[in-house]
């Protein structure tokens, strides 16, 4: 059986009623987003104990905490500093929480490591890597900008257990669609499919994926790109999930919902659909 936790925000309702949801559902995890009241500026020692004592209480974890959903780019130098400081308090969030995993987009790398952005992100995440290994905490970083190769490259330059990644799969339809199709380009699905490689990447960065999030896409006419619900796109999720395995992944499918009119029930169908597999 496969882990499943739900990112507690998608649901739109109360974050505590959205946890208590997971747990109805039958549902092993929930995917707390930092957002107002649940986040390190906003809550003490105190109030993290009380977090995970309520979340045990229901008989959940928390797969990961996740922030920074493509405000910060670490290879750009404005702000750089404020940004790492920030980093550093989200791992010790996640350390404190119990999961250890702070889940996040963290800017586009460069294709080229000439390009000055590449020495930035490697330094960035550097610092931030060795905080998490000094709080117990790990960085996973969102797929979905570069291909698989680089951010494996990425992860290789740094030479970190603290630096990991989030792998989404919807993800590496999406930001390739996006490429094709800017300044009226046509997108070319066997071309995206060959560079991003939505499912055969786990088999590229394999041990470093240590949460994963589920969630499905794809592209209408050639022209639109469209997160849909889990199950009804492109990724083929037996396929995707024999493949985590083979790598040895052993832990949550976090169900990430961020559009339609009704994720209450695409939520529901989702954890039926996983629950299939």
């Amino acid at each position: 059986m496969i882990k499943i936790a739900i990112m507690v925000h998608n649901l739109k309702m109360d974050v505590y009623d959205g946890m208590r949801f997971a747990a109805e559902k039958g549902c092993q995890g929930v995917h707390l987003a930092c957002v107002q009241g649940i986040n390190p500026r906003d809550m003490d020692a105190a109030g993290r104990k009380e977090l995970v004592r309520f979340v045990k209480g229901l008989g959940l974890e928390i797969s990961a905490i996740c922030a920074w959903g493509g405000q910060v780019d670490l290879g750009n130098p404005e702000n750089l500093d404020k940004h790492i400081e920030e980093g550093k308090r989200l791992l010790e969030f996640a350390a404190d929480l119990e999961c250890g995993i702070w889940q996040g987009h963290c800017g586009i790398m460069p294709h080229d490591k000439a390009d000055p952005k590449w020495a930035r992100f490697v330094d960035s995440f550097g610092q931030l890597a060795k905080h998490g290994e000094k709080v117990g905490a790990r960085l996973a970083i969102e797929t979905g900008p570069e291909p698989p190769e680089v951010m494996l490259d990425m992860i290789n330059e740094v030479g970190s257990p603290s630096l990991a990644v989030n792998y989404d799969p919807a993800n590496l339809i999406l930001w390739p669609a996006r490429y094709q199709l800017q300044d009226g380009g046509t997108y070319d699905r066997e071309k995206a499919f060959a560079e991003y490689k939505p499912v055969e990447g786990v088999k590229v960065l394999g041990k470093h994926i240590i949460h994963t999030h589920a969630k499905d896409a794809k592209v209408i006419d050639n022209k639109t790109r469209m997160e849909v619900p889990l199950g009804t796109g492109w990724i083929d999720w037996p396929k995707y999930v024999e493949n985590l395995k083979s790598v040895g992944y052993d832990g949550y499918f976090a169900i990430e919902r961020e559009v339609g009119a009704d994720p209450v029930g695409d939520i529901t169908r989702a954890i039926e659909f996983l629950q299939t597999l």
